[in-house]
């Protein structure tokens, strides 16, 4: 999430970008195969800032809800458990919006272990952000057994805002971490395009296997891992030169992002959606085929959505002023596969992710988004091989999109708050927050509460 403030541009140290040969990035106006129709249902209210949701994959279906303060709520048909699953209130810091607990994660083979993983704020080590693990109490599943907590990761940051926080684990077994650039606003210290730092990137651990200084261990296949080599400086090609990152962070799987608060895997293909927050004009969402060997370039802080960083004004005839790529300016790095202007479209992308639930057939393979500032819904999917981003909902102007999730059967899930820059402090002085449930337009239960939309 983002924070409005000065521009402030810097060089540091960089790694060495890509340039994108696709310029192709969709904007939204687009129109959806079968011009699908939508609804968020709403599954349960009382909710204190949720801002993530994941469903519980061992049959029971229970939904468990992040509470931005530091609290993990259940939700068992429709109603919250009358005591949280886990509560750290003590430990998180939450007083700045982009701050709190993240998300929450089960293990892919849950059921037969147990292990939930969680990413908050810490409020003992200045809001750096802590990965840890923890398991259910035996004979209580749905309380969190405090004994068992375990710090896998702490990334630390240098300002309060831009720390991502979503993690979910890939198809492929590992965890993924979004870890945003640090704050401030323009990448002030230059960490989206610098390797040696986890800030600006997406992070891919085995909390499987550990080491003897990490409670997880780096998957061998991490694009950025350098084995030491004796030193050559002739003969050796350019090319190979260019992949030589001797102090690069391990644990980086792609870089060149600003804050991706939000991210999701698609249950059927392994596609990655990222949703990148962006700085004053541009909101974007990057998709990483499934396959991929890492190491993409996602272009920030020299990119925002496919528009060279920094924008600069220029004054037109009428006296009004348009925002343009600056003169001499390269695109770098890979160009996302939409992109949607502050101008009148939102301030603030929030993924939502890709329908997979065998119940909504009419809803297939889209990928759905939102935003916080606007309350739009949006869906991308491809007509004939182009794709495609069209406007579903307009969501009425309390309800802000701050999260999403999905269960066991691949029901998308969305949180919103009314969390804002200039409320209270305290979330608890706040209106509450609800969880509700996407679905198509024609499968509403009966009497079933819908989101309200924006009056035409």
């Amino acid at each position: 999430m983002k924070l409005k403030n000065t521009l402030t541009f810097a060089l540091g140290l960089l790694a060495v970008p890509a340039l994108s040969a696709d310029p192709t990035t969709i904007q939204p106006g687009g129109k959806l195969p079968g011009n699908p129709a939508v609804a968020l249902v709403k599954v349960a209210g009382d909710l204190v800032d949720p801002v993530a949701v994941a469903g519980a994959p061992d049959g029971s279906g229970r939904l468990f809800v992040c509470e931005r303060p530091g609290v993990i709520q259940i939700i068992k048909d429709g109603k919250k458990n009358r005591k949280p699953f886990l509560d750290i209130k003590d430990k998180t810091i939450s007083s700045f919006l982009e701050l709190g607990l993240y998300s929450v994660a089960f293990h892919p083979k849950f059921k037969e272990n147990g292990r939930i993983f969680f990413c908050y704020a810490d409020m003992w080590f200045n809001g750096a952000s802590m990965i840890c693990e923890v398991k259910a109490k035996k004979n209580k599943p749905d309380e969190a057994d405090m004994d068992t907590i375990k710090v896998l990761m702490q990334l630390d940051f240098p300002y309060c805002n831009h720390h991502g926080g979503q993690i979910a684990f890939g198809p492929d077994g590992y965890l993924y971490i979004g870890s945003g650039d640090g704050g401030w606003e323009g990448d002030v210290i230059s960490t989206g395009q610098d390797l040696h730092t986890h800030m600006g990137k997406m992070l891919r651990i085995d909390v499987d296997n550990t080491t003897p200084d990490r409670n997880y261990s780096i998957p061998k296949d991490n694009p950025f891992i350098t084995l030491p080599q004796q030193m050559t400086l002739f003969g050796v090609t350019e090319l190979a030169f260019s992949k030589i990152h001797p102090k690069a962070r391990p644990e980086i799987w792609a870089y060149g992002l600003r804050n991706p608060w939000t991210f999701s895997f698609d249950a059927k293909t392994g596609d990655l959606w990222i949703a990148d927050i962006g700085q004053n004009h541009w909101e974007e969402i990057n998709m990483q085929p499934a396959g991929s060997k890492g190491g993409e370039n996602y272009g920030w802080k020299f990119m925002c959505g496919s528009h060279v960083f920094p924008q600069v004004e220029k004054k037109n005839p009428d006296g009004t002023s348009t925002t343009v790529d600056g003169d001499g300016t390269a695109r770098v790095g890979i160009l996302p596969v939409a992109e949607y202007s502050h101008v009148d479209q939102g301030n603030c992308v929030i993924n939502i992710g890709v329908s997979r639930s065998k119940a909504n057939a009419s809803l297939e393979g889209i990928y759905f988004c939102a935003d916080w500032g606007s309350g739009k819904v949006w869906g991308i999917a491809k007509d004939g091989g182009k794709w495609q981003m069209q406007e579903l909902l307009d969501l009425d102007t309390p309800l802000r999109p701050t999260g999403s999730g999905f269960d066991a059967e691949g029901n998308l899930y969305l949180t919103h708050a009314t969390a804002n820059y200039g409320g209270p402090v305290d979330p608890y002085t706040s209106e509450r927050g609800a969880l509700w449930k996407l679905v198509p337009a024609d499968k509403v239960p009966a009497g079933a509460e819908t989101a309200p939309l924006q009056k035409k």
